[in-house]
């Protein structure tokens, strides 16, 4: 038979209303009673009839995630993170992906909100720096929270890594390993995160009171083909660098393919990093070391926003970063 939320109210020993306010994470539940309604939730498998949730309320209990970027690694675990958020509140993730470039990305979105009267959207690169997007979402005061927004952060919560200091964490990694000339892949120029993490390279360079070599600079689009693309015009250069720091795991892929097929030693010859630390970088061979972006962490902490409470002013969590150095780079000729 199909669990109530009046058998996780008996099982737990408190009221409905109570086990109501927890499902919908509302205030006014102490932490042990909503740790222990939540036990009895996960332990019953308890999941609340959504249909009969929205007809007691105003609420869809629905959120959607508008997602437009490259990597299968980064989009699964961005969903997994909001899925696990929402399952412990009864909620129902609609995932949608879009094409940022589409003309008819306004009309798309309006649609979705419209057709599932949602509670609110999260918002990932580039479409979370759209300001058409966020005028149109303001107008119809939908709920919204951004991942990684590079501006405007006092129009809505939202949740990040500082990918500038995590950039010039991984310079310094390679700076200290004896790297002078360094090559750099940013990602697609439509991401603020890409001119973030150019800017950490940047600042590591003159840190270290190097000369900044524009021609080291390249442009990539966060996928593996225009890493491979990348590399082969680094590579080719008169003075090559002997480590190539990519803004993007799949990136740096293509940067590895490109050295083997050069024939050369990696880390060697050649030190390749990478950032994000999807599965990609233990698949690939030597495993990438990169800058491990909490994915799963920032889309759980922002659907955990977009489920909270909306007074008071937009908050903007930051969610650490952390180097992950493998065997992909090494001392010069090591």
């Amino acid at each position: 038979m199909r669990v109530t939320i009046k058998d996780v109210s008996r099982e737990a020993g408190v009221s409905i209303k109570t086990v109501s306010r927890v499902l919908n994470n509302e205030k006014y539940v102490g932490a042990e009673t909503r740790a222990k309604v939540a036990e009895v939730v996960a332990r019953l498998n308890f999941r609340p009839n959504v249909a009969a949730r929205s007809l007691a309320g105003r609420r869809s209990f629905q959120i959607a995630l508008i997602c437009d970027n490259p990597s299968p690694y980064y989009v699964y675990e961005m969903q997994s993170g909001i899925r696990d958020r929402c399952e412990a509140a009864g909620v129902r993730m609609i995932a949608q992906p879009y094409d940022r470039g589409s003309d008819r990305l306004l009309d798309e979105i309006e649609s979705l909100v419209e057709a599932t009267q949602i509670d609110g959207l999260i918002l990932t690169p580039p479409v979370t720096d759209h300001p058409a997007v966020l005028e149109l979402l303001a107008r119809r005061g939908v709920r919204f929270v951004r991942v990684s927004p590079g501006s405007q952060f006092d129009v809505s919560p939202s949740t990040f890594i500082d990918n500038r200091a995590a950039a010039a964490t991984m310079m310094r990694h390679l700076l200290a390993l004896g790297h002078q000339r360094i090559g750099f892949i940013a990602g697609d120029p439509g991401f603020a995160t890409s001119a973030q993490r150019t800017e950490g390279y940047r600042d590591a360079l003159l840190g270290a009171g190097l000369a900044i070599d524009d021609a080291l600079i390249r442009s990539g689009n966060y996928d593996f083909a225009s890493g491979a693309r990348e590399a082969e015009i680094l590579l080719a250069l008169p003075n090559a660098p002997t480590a190539i720091f990519a803004a993007s795991d799949d990136m740096a892929a293509g940067v590895l393919t490109v050295a083997h097929r050069l024939g050369l030693q990696v880390p060697g010859a050649l030190s390749v990093a990478g950032f994000d630390d999807t599965a990609l970088a233990r698949y690939v061979w030597p495993p990438l070391t990169t800058i491990r972006q909490p994915t799963r962490d920032m889309a759980h902490a922002a659907a955990d926003l977009l489920l909270g409470s909306s007074e008071g002013p937009p908050e903007r969590r930051e969610i650490a970063h952390e180097l992950v150095a493998r065997e992909s780079t090494g001392v010069i000729g090591g």
